[in-house]
């Protein structure tokens, strides 16, 4: 991609990391933001007029299972975090390396490099190599790893790498073949499940041996009460812990499976309503830290099944921005908060110098209405597949205009 002209963006109202969103304009030029407020604009700048739009910053999303361009495009993401579960496992930095390059030019990519060899929680990966190749995290994948010995060695390694460990948070001796949560709906249902207490057992382990190492540690996604509760605990005593969560685990109790719909087949399954407001709580107060779509786009093949034969996953990138902006609309959150969620933190803890609106900063910016009404369609979606729980929903907010290092790519 050619070097854009230098461009300013005027008539907006510019989301910052404080506040409310203020009216002003944006300038960049060589894919950085050069001024940010009450800018005029150069000679020969092209000059876009935002009509009133949010002026925010690019979403990033931390934890994709595949490259959807189209469907980022249209969620207003300028960097998805790819994890290491492909069909070539990113454990070399030959993979590392030829996934980073497979987003340019309208679309960064940040690999995630695999913890140990294969996915198979045994044998550490080549991770300083990874790094070297571009490798912006280290991620166990859809596991946890169960030996804790292979995971102290993962944690010390990483923290003397600077790398965050990004741990997939159910202990496997519990869940088993399970599809759902242990409980009411899962009885009636007839459905394999494992109690909710898979989760926190695996969180109070990793922070223990997070605790101990140094390490920082994230959990991609964090779905109980219970879990929650020790992730706060955590921080409180200062160990370097964050969580994410996806729109699904904070808007969907298990009532949703109820019509054995394979859309809502996820991992970690759907979980109670009282954890469902648990994890709106977390959002709230802060114990959550990223909202990302968990991005899985499944097939027929994969969803046309029975219940439990059905492969977990949603395509999540086209509702991730709708779906949280709800939030800011219900008086969950403010808008700020909302994109530190969506952008700031993801990047900070990807190590990029982008999810904010800040001088210097990376180029990255949507213009989002974000009262655009529109319904989820998942025939009509941009993703490779629309498997998403939402289908047929109404939502609001839709990016209108996306620059990825100040070049317009939607």
């Amino acid at each position: 991609m050619s070097t854009p002209s230098p461009t300013t963006i005027t008539n907006g109202r510019l989301v910052l990391p404080h506040g409310e969103p203020a009216k002003g304009a944006l300038r960049c030029a060589d894919g950085k933001i050069t001024a940010i407020g009450d800018v005029v604009p150069q000679d020969g700048d092209r000059v876009i007029d935002a009509k009133g739009a949010l002026i925010a910053p690019g979403l990033v999303d931390l934890g994709v299972f595949a490259i959807d361009k189209p469907a980022f495009h249209f969620g207003g993401i300028t960097r998805a975090a790819l994890m290491p579960d492909q069909g070539v496992v990113l454990d070399k930095p030959s993979a590392v390396r030829f996934a980073a390059q497979s987003g340019k030019p309208d679309l960064w990519v940040h690999p995630l490099a695999a913890a140990t060899k294969g996915l198979d929680g045994a044998d550490l990966a080549e991770l300083a190599l990874m790094r070297d190749a571009g490798a912006r995290a280290v991620a166990t994948g859809r596991r946890w790893i169960a030996d804790s010995g292979t995971m102290h060695r993962l944690l010390s390694y990483c923290a003397m790498l600077g790398l965050v460990v990004v741990s997939h948070a159910e202990d496997a001796g519990l869940t088993g073949a399970a599809v759902a949560t242990a409980g009411e709906m899962a009885t009636r249902l007839g459905l394999p499940s494992a109690p909710a207490e898979a989760e926190a057992l695996a969180v109070a382990r990793d922070i223990a041996l997070a605790e101990l190492t140094g390490a920082r540690l994230h959990f991609r996604q964090v779905t109980t009460g219970k879990a929650l509760d020790l992730i706060r605990a955590a921080k409180a005593r200062g160990v370097a812990v964050t969580a994410g969560v996806t729109p699904a685990h904070a808007l969907l109790s298990d009532v949703a499976i109820g019509d054995f719909r394979t859309f809502t087949r996820l991992s970690p399954p759907l979980r109670a309503e009282a954890d469902r407001r648990a994890v709106l709580a977390a959002l709230a107060d802060g114990t959550i830290d990223v909202i990302a779509s968990g991005h899985d786009p499944r097939g027929p093949e994969d969803k046309r099944l029975p219940f439990a034969d059905a492969e977990p996953g949603m395509a999540g990138a086209e509702t991730l921005l709708p779906l949280t902006l709800g939030l800011v609309r219900d008086g969950l959150i403010d808008t700020a908060r909302a994109f530190a969620l969506l952008a700031a933190h993801p990047a900070t803890l990807l190590g990029v110098n982008a999810g904010v609106l800040a001088v210097g900063a990376e180029a990255d910016i949507a213009l989002i209405d974000p009262d655009k009404p529109w319904v989820v369609d998942s025939d009509k979606m941009a993703a490779t597949a629309g498997n998403t729980p939402f289908d047929k929903q109404g939502v609001q907010g839709r990016a209108l205009a996306l620059f990825k290092g100040g070049a317009q790519v939607a």
